[in-house]
């Protein structure tokens, strides 16, 4: 059975990006136990691999953002994004800094 589209696409970015993807993970494993502990590296390693869910959610969605498929385009992106979640559930955090009141 033939894999959706928006699938194909995160298998081959995360492929295409093992080493990344994989200290990631480690990181974000960690900052999800304690977040105060490893924040600046969380955030440094994690704009990295934002920049590069972006970029590839953009090549997904490039050509249908025009037109009539806008919101099939939107729909499209937001799956994606939740497949990006399921791996990587601390990635809405990444450059997020919360201040604890003393």
């Amino acid at each position: 059975m033939a894999q959706t589209k928006y699938r194909e696409y995160y298998q081959r970015m995360v492929a295409e990006n093992r080493q990344l993807f994989d200290e990631f993970l480690k990181v974000n494993d960690a900052f999800r136990s304690d977040p105060s502990a490893n924040a600046d590296e969380f955030h440094s390693l994690g704009q990295k691999v934002v920049d590069r869910v972006r970029d590839f959610d953009r090549r997904l969605c490039s050509a249908m953002g025009r037109g009539v498929f806008s919101t099939y385009s939107q729909k499209l992106s937001e799956k994606f994004w939740d497949l990006v979640r399921q791996d990587f559930d601390q990635i809405d955090m990444v450059g997020v800094r919360v201040k604890k009141n003393l």
